[in-house]
This record gives structure tokens, sequence and C-alpha cells, in this order.
């Protein structure tokens, strides 16, 4: 096999893993922020209320 080849192909699978470990990276960080913000309203809804667990 022609050894530009070779490289273009490993190239390619190294760019190809980047690529997905980078958009759920970025989708779970997105539902890490969701997460945070859902805790943050129910901690509020709890203090404001005054109900204790």
């Amino acid at each position: 096999m022609n050894p530009l080849l070779i490289i273009l192909a490993v190239i390619a699978v190294i760019l190809l893993f980047v690529g997905g470990f980078t958009a759920s990276l970025k989708f779970l960080l997105w539902v890490g922020i969701v997460l945070l913000i859902v805790a943050v309203v129910l901690w509020l809804l709890r203090t404001l209320t005054g109900r204790r667990g």
C-alpha cells in the first residue's frame, strides 16, 4: 500500500475519533448545564417554600 495512503487513512481515523469525542463532550456539557439549572431552581423552591426534608 502506498505510504501516503496509509498516512491519510490514519489521519482520517484520528479526526473521526476527535470529532466524535468533541460532539459528545459538547452534548454532555449542555446536559450538565441543564441539570445544574434544574438543581438550582429546585433548591430555590425548597428554600422559599420553607419545606424541610
